[in-house]
């Protein structure tokens, strides 16, 4: 559904849910002359008061190639905008105009939790209400698949269905990695012993016809560009699971915002670091973007694992390049890193990298995407328990809870498994298919084509080396590739 802001209502604050299980999209132009809102951003984009083609933002490309997310309330269009987690928008009307005026304020601060004596965690409720929080939201008319790994996300989602009786209505579908980083016979272990059925999802180095079409097709109705490693998996997993399309997707995404958004331990260090490395920024940004002195400049908001091109290479490739660092220089604070992490990184990295992969593959496939830990009730239970319940600030430990569950009444010991992560290898579908990625990034209108080829040859170069950053260097090429994908294809612009 569309809404329009009309003088009538005064002034009106828009903002999403408080864990963005639906932000909210917003169409805004230049004149001021009109305000569209919707918690669908297809449906925004297609409305036919939003003129098309959509002008893209060089402020938002200048992010996505330096830092690779736009923060919002902005995105890469000019003109739409984004209310996440924390984003406010006041509207009111003056003199026939709509004036917006953007705020944040983030709401999941660790001061804000109950007292350590005064919550105890009921972990059959946090059941309940994850089974609620993904059965309410399924429709039953079409196929459901949960995302699933070793992780304690998806497996608290699936302990929650098994014991709502579910089984038979959810198959269960993992991703197959490569090496020691392969979490699927994990996967089908605990599906097994749920009584799930469970489906493997294959990585494909080399693309064939019908990928290529499958990724053609993605980016035509992708409503944002996105950078995530993952991104050309999702359209390809449709190619070997046809009933992904238009299907329920249930993934556990998004609750280290409100649950202990927990960094590693070298992450930790790097943090305090760069209150002294990142005065030199003003001459990191010159280097090349494969250099580690590049990635030493950093503001402590970078650190959150934002990285890119330098500012010497982004105004290589695209004229129309901004410095974004001193944006992220002035989210810098003193807070504890904790809450520091979460406001940056849960917010802008997790909400537009990470779940935007997903959320733009549910809109180009036309597929119903749930996302039950962003579901209100469960983010305000969680978003008060005491820290202890959660994580500890001397291991580095997270999910305490989820841990605690799943070993009790799955028999998953996570200190056992460790993490995993979720391994794509982009880089080999860069080097098996050269020619078709280059060539795309070749026609992209946005970039120098000479400057850009340079670059390109030079990042391949160090792919193809043994060095420290040679793999930054591979998903600097596959970046440009995303990016100029979208740019080439995107029925929007």
């Amino acid at each position: 559904m569309i809404s329009k802001y009309t003088e009538k209502y005064g002034t009106t604050v828009l903002a999403s849910d408080p864990a963005a299980e639906h932000p909210l999209y917003l169409y805004w132009p230049k004149d001021k002359s009109t305000l569209l809102y919707s918690q669908s951003i297809t449906e925004l984009l297609d409305d036919p008061r939003v003129p098309k083609p959509l002008t893209i933002s060089n402020e938002g490309v200048s992010f996505l190639l330096q830092s690779g997310v736009v923060p919002p309330p902005k995105t890469a269009y000019e003109d739409i905008y984004i209310l996440g987690i924390g984003d406010q928008a006041r509207v009111s009307a003056q003199n026939g105009k709509v004036e917006v005026e953007f705020t944040h304020e983030f709401p999941f601060l660790n001061g804000n939790r109950l007292p350590p004596d005064e919550m105890e965690p009921d972990e059959d409720k946090i059941l309940e209400m994850l089974a609620e929080a993904t059965i309410s939201r399924i429709d039953p008319s079409r196929p459901s698949f949960l995302f699933h790994s070793a992780g304690k996300d998806s497996n608290s989602i699936a302990l929650a269905l098994a014991e709502a009786g579910w089984q038979d209505k959810v198959t269960l579908i993992s991703h197959k990695s490569k090496g020691k980083a392969d979490e699927s016979e994990i996967s089908a272990k605990i599906a097994n012993q749920l009584g799930f059925r469970h489906q493997v999802l294959h990585e494909v180095d080399t693309l064939g016809p019908a990928h290529k079409q499958a990724i053609q097709d993605y980016f035509v109705s992708a409503p944002f560009p996105c950078t995530d490693n993952v991104t050309l998996a999702y359209p390809l997993y449709a190619c070997q699971v046809p009933d992904l399309k238009g299907a329920n997707i249930i993934d556990g995404m998004g609750n280290d915002v409100y649950i202990g958004h927990i960094p590693s331990a070298r992450e930790f260090r790097n943090q305090k670091l760069s209150r002294v490395l990142n005065k030199g920024r003003f001459l990191s940004k010159y280097a090349r973007s494969e250099s580690g002195f590049n990635r030493a400049g950093r503001s402590r908001a970078e650190c959150t694992d934002m990285f890119g091109f330098s500012l010497a290479d982004a105004r290589l490739i695209f004229k129309g390049a901004y410095d974004v660092s001193y944006f992220w220089k002035e989210k810098d604070s003193d807070d504890d890193y904790l809450d520091f992490r979460a406001s940056i990184r849960g917010t802008i990295i997790d909400q537009e990298i990470f779940t935007r992969k997903v959320r733009n593959f549910s809109s180009a496939s036309d597929s119903r995407l749930i996302l039950p830990f962003a579901n209100l009730s469960i983010a305000k239970y969680f978003s008060q328990l005491p820290e202890k319940h959660l994580f500890d600030r001397t291991t580095l430990k997270n999910k305490l809870i989820l841990r605690k569950i799943l070993k009790d009444r799955l028999g998953l010991d996570s200190d056992e498994l460790g993490k995993f992560g979720f391994s794509y290898d982009s880089r080999s579908v860069v080097l098996q298919n050269w020619e078709d990625i280059t060539a795309e990034i070749s026609m992209c209108f946005l970039w120098d084509q000479e400057q850009t080829k340079k670059i390109v040859s030079r990042l391949k170069l160090s792919m193809l080396g043994k060095r420290k950053y040679s793999d930054l260097s591979g998903r600097l090429i596959y970046r440009l590739y995303l990016i100029s994908s979208w740019v080439n294809n995107c029925k929007y612009i």
